[in-house]
């Protein structure tokens, strides 16, 4: 028969080995929790949507897809999505800082100064946490394009302007459902069928110091002072201009479910009436669009050569089509140009398109 001692050591050593047992378990579960917020690298692009692209200063390409922030440093893509959260990104920005702001559909904006994150939303001031534009004025002024109109962040405090007009009802060729808002009906962009008047799409400031808003209802420019609703040439307002830009000479692009349009400073001028998703100008002053043909079944990506542009018929080269939809255009520092599709990242070195 054991005696106390022998009975009493053997319990010390059955909850000693239990203890180190747990301690074990304990070890493995810290290992896997760290293991599924690590970034994610790899060697081809998102196969989703990629919405937005951008280039920082170090030559990074940042991509915001429904996978999340993703970015490319000329070897691999890295999805950096953990350090934000699992939410619907939707633009990026890097200030003239090296800041990086990011914007969400869903939780307003989040603010990275290379060591920790900020978020804001309208806890702190802004007008909406559906954020769909982010941009930085000739001031270092940050705007936000969101869901509830514009809001001005100055450093310190929130400015919010309100754009409640209404689309004109009879203006058919110009709030028509183009295939560009029919294919976005998709389960991860829910919010689209929710559109209002007052969701900013897009933001630019003009030499004189005016800013331009596209909207979903009037695009409108201010002063400083009050909001002018914009007219084309028959007197008509711009309604569901998604992208807006000024180029080296100064004229104002707009494009749109109204196709697109110049502005000279005196006269709008159309160049196709097809639905415009993206603008962009190269540093050579060619005109790049990602539009609709064909009843939008089909999207393409087009090229308005700059020593036509004065031409009532300038030279348009499409440069890749299909799909079911082509998102912002972007040329990055090599002179290639890239644009987000409905499928992943394309690269056009100006003789062949690859996806990457």
């Amino acid at each position: 028969m054991k005696s106390y001692s022998q009975i009493y050591a053997l319990f010390l050593i059955l909850v000693f080995c239990t203890y180190c047992k747990g301690q074990n378990k304990t070890d493995i579960s810290k290992e896997n929790i760290k293991s599924e917020t690590k970034d994610i690298s790899t060697f081809h692009g998102p196969n989703t949507s990629v919405r937005t692209i951008k280039q920082d200063r170090k030559g990074n390409m940042w991509l915001v897809s429904i996978e999340g922030i993703i970015r490319y440093d000329g070897r691999s893509f890295t999805n950096l999505t953990s350090k934000v959260g699992s939410h619907r990104i939707w633009d990026v920005l890097e200030d003239r800082r090296g800041n990086i702001w990011f914007a969400t559909i869903d939780s307003g904006v989040y603010y990275y100064n290379g060591k920790s994150f900020q978020h804001y939303t309208t806890s702190e001031g802004l007008a909406s946490n559906s954020v769909f534009e982010i941009y930085e004025d000739k001031a270092g002024i940050i705007w936000f394009g969101t869901g509830g109109g514009a809001s001005r962040y100055d450093g310190r405090s929130f400015r919010n302007f309100k754009m409640n007009v209404p689309p004109p009802v009879i203006q058919t060729d110009s709030i028509r459902v183009s295939g560009y808002h029919k294919q976005l009906q998709h389960p991860e962009l829910y919010w689209m069928v929710n559109e209002t008047n007052d969701r900013v799409h897009t933001i630019i400031e003009d030499k004189t110091g005016k800013f331009w808003f596209g909207t979903w209802g009037y695009a409108s420019i201010y002063d400083g002072k009050t909001f002018t609703t914009i007219t084309n040439k028959d007197g008509k307002p711009f309604t569901k201009v998604r992208s807006m830009i000024e180029d080296k000479k100064g004229n104002i692009w707009l494009g749109g479910g109204g196709g697109l349009w110049r502005y000279d400073g005196t006269t709008f001028t159309q160049f196709t009436k097809n639905s415009v998703g993206y603008v962009y100008e190269d540093r050579k002053g060619n005109i790049w669009t990602s539009s609709e043909r064909d009843n939008g079944e089909v999207w393409a990506l087009s090229r308005y050569d700059q020593k036509s542009l004065s031409n009532k018929k300038p030279t348009v080269t499409e440069i890749m089509s299909g799909g079911n939809g082509l998102f912002e255009i972007v040329e990055a520092r090599d002179g290639s140009i890239w644009i987000g599709a409905s499928d992943g990242v394309y690269r056009y070195d100006g003789k062949t398109v690859k996806r990457l």
